[in-house]
């Protein structure tokens, strides 16, 4: 039976506009004024926003070896909750996904478990260069490189290693950036000053702005020596957006990604919140926050996303030296970005440009990311509706977020992934429904 989605609002491809959308199968049938409803499952959107579904670039979904902090099943529910259609998950689990094998596993395990799309970075390490030159590119999204900072294999910051790296990688280099000397002379500085109980706020002056920019640039200029198709994940300071290039997503070089919580919080939500705002790279200032803003609003960077990764609460409450770095954030993520258009700090079309067709293009996604006739039926149904975050309503396994208590002015009521609907209005009417391994035209 086909569905029509009906009488709401679309925000898509620059413009918004109320049209009904009728889905057949999986795909999108049609796009029109007014359907016909005879014979059809009605879904309404009257009152809402109709949007593609988001894809999240960059998420920590923690399996395999991991679970106890999170799961694909787990994680990909909470990311439908929050509009996420689709995910792009990264390699550093145990064992971490450094050979083609342990990267089809991960494809395996999703198809089992995943309620939405999926894909996985495998991970680049000082060694494993015939694997990543073997890597299949028309189904893995991309080479994660941990620039430094990382711990364990997947460190990958010897320039023989690096430049062979960016020189020979078949597809994009998505990058971590920060250096860790520099690191760690700031710990040692601070660790010297407090012992092991530094306090939060102190975290972006030990994972400070000048070794962020100095991993980044190394990485700019490694890409533009050989070539190299760049993408820049998680950026945070305003110094570092001179290193993109300028123009259309999908013809550049070297791109960046920003996350949300770069967007949402400043260094003073380290006095009020401590670890549980923890991230690397570090939230760094209000001025650094309203220019990635800018950033994103004049097109210089190209993608929002979350770095989801969740913890457990007692991983994140401890001292500041055992304490780890990271969030939970993919059923949030999309409540902030709309939040952050109601104050009028970035429209709404910028929004799902930035979350839904720029990562389309970028990654040169088949058949998703826009609401288009012929395209996946992933679609994501916005309510204006007041509510609070908090544990009751949250989907996470680790059983808290850095937002409780934050209230949002916009909530994801329904999400259709391959013309399914697998979240609505607070629970998961299709257990059974699976998401698909997401293709790249390239």
């Amino acid at each position: 039976m086909k569905k029509v989605i009906k009488g709401g609002v679309l925000i898509n491809e620059g413009k918004q506009y109320k049209a009904d959308i009728i889905i057949e199968n999986d795909r999108i049938l049609s796009i029109i004024p007014e359907a016909k409803t005879d014979d059809c499952e009605i879904i309404h959107a009257e009152n809402c926003y109709v949007l593609p579904g988001i894809i999240d670039d960059q998420v920590h979904f923690r399996e395999p070896g991991m679970t106890h902090k999170g799961n694909i099943a787990e994680g990909s529910k909470a990311a439908a909750a929050g509009g996420i259609t689709s995910f792009m998950d990264m390699p550093n689990v145990k064992p971490p996904t450094i050979t083609n094998d342990l990267l089809l596993e991960k494809q395996e395990i999703a198809a089992r478990t995943s309620l939405i799309n999926f894909s996985f970075y495998l991970g680049a390490t000082s060694s494993n260069i015939k694997e990543i030159k073997q890597v299949n590119p028309h189904t893995t999204c991309g080479i994660k490189a941990f620039m430094g900072a990382s711990t364990g294999n997947l460190l990958i910051d010897e320039l023989p290693a690096l430049e062979r790296l960016f020189a020979e990688a078949p597809i994009l280099i998505a990058t971590h950036c920060e250096d860790t000397p520099i690191i760690n002379n700031n710990l040692a500085f601070y660790k010297k000053k407090y012992g092991d109980n530094i306090p939060a706020f102190c975290h972006p002056l030990i994972r400070s702005r000048e070794a962020c920019l100095k991993s980044s640039s190394l990485a700019t200029s490694l890409a533009k020596k050989y070539g190299s198709r760049l993408h820049i994940l998680h950026l945070s300071t305003a110094e570092e957006l001179s290193l993109l290039d300028r123009g259309l997503t999908e013809e550049k070089m070297i791109t960046g990604e920003v996350c949300v919580h770069h967007l949402w919080f400043n260094d003073k939500a380290y006095r009020e919140k401590g670890n549980l705002v923890r991230w690397n790279p570090a939230i760094k200032t209000e001025n650094d926050r309203r220019a990635l803003l800018k950033g994103l609003n004049e097109g210089i960077l190209d993608i929002i996303a979350t770095d989801h990764a969740p913890h457990t609460i007692e991983d994140k409450n401890g001292l500041y030296t055992q304490a780890a770095s990271g969030g939970p954030l993919v059923q949030h993520s999309l409540a902030i970005m709309l939040e952050l258009a109601e104050r009028g700090e970035i429209t709404r079309e910028k929004v799902i440009e930035r979350m839904c067709h720029a990562p389309a293009r970028l990654f040169c996604i088949e058949g998703r990311g826009f609401l288009r006739e012929g395209y996946k039926a992933d679609i994501c149904i916005v309510q204006k509706n007041t509510w609070t975050v908090s544990k009751k309503n949250i989907f996470y396994q680790c059983g808290w977020s850095p937002l409780e208590g934050q209230t949002f002015h916009y909530q994801v009521r329904t999400t259709l992934v391959n013309g399914i609907v697998v979240y609505d209005q607070g629970k998961f009417p299709s257990n059974n429904s699976r998401g698909e391994l997401l293709t790249f035209i390239r």
